[in-house]
Order: C-alpha cells, then sequence, then structure tokens
C-alpha cells in the first residue's frame, strides 16, 4: 500500500531529524528529489517519496524509522 500523504519541508525535516532549514539546503543543492507536488508556489512530496529518498542517503546506516 502506498503512502499519498503530502509532507513539506517541516514534515521531511521531523522524520529524519534535521531542521526545517536543513531539508531546504538539501532542495537547494539538488540532494532531494523533486517535488511530487506545488501548490501555492509551495513543494509537497509524498511520504512514500521521502522513506525511499531517505533510505538511498549516503551515510543510511540501516537506521529504523520511527
Amino acid at each position: 500500500m502506498t503512502d499519498r500523504v503530502l509532507w513539506s519541508y517541516k514534515e521531511i525535516a521531523a522524520h529524519i531529524r534535521v531542521q526545517p532549514d536543513t531539508v531546504r539546503s538539501y532542495r537547494k543543492h539538488g540532494l532531494l528529489p523533486p517535488p511530487d507536488h506545488v501548490e501555492g508556489g509551495k513543494p509537497y512530496w509524498y511520504a512514500d517519496t521521502v522513506r525511499t529518498w531517505v533510505a538511498s542517503r549516503p551515510g543510511n546506516r540501516g537506521r529504523r524509522e520511527s
């Protein structure tokens, strides 16, 4: 089953335990996948997109999802 909930910078930051500005920096430097949806100029990603990205990040040593 896919998780179609849209996440903003805030939810992504909470998921990977960083500040929202860090996630914005990741996007600015091309480290974050393209947004799945843009509404009013604000980017959003599906939770599954973020989880896939987190799993493939360099330095990911099999951290457990919360």
